[in-house]
């Protein structure tokens, strides 16, 4: 039996238009560096607010598991 271990790091996306797109920027910015992902959680989602009381951007909080691989 092959056995694996897998390495948690967490990453904060944002977006001007909606949560779905943040998470969406969070997942594909960290796969730019981080080979072998494997899951991606939304652990917490929030918005920034303007002086005005609108929503100026969207942000998703995720933990991102990828495979660790010795050496690579």
């Amino acid at each position: 039996m092959s056995s694996s271990a897998y390495k948690v790091v967490e990453v904060i996306g944002t977006s001007e238009n909606s949560w779905e797109e943040a998470a969406r920027n969070a997942v594909e910015t960290a796969a730019q560096s981080l080979k072998h992902m494997r899951i991606a959680e939304v652990k917490e989602l929030d918005m920034t607010v303007g002086a005005d009381g609108r929503v100026m951007s969207y942000r998703a909080k995720m933990s991102l598991s990828f495979k660790y691989v010795p050496g690579g």
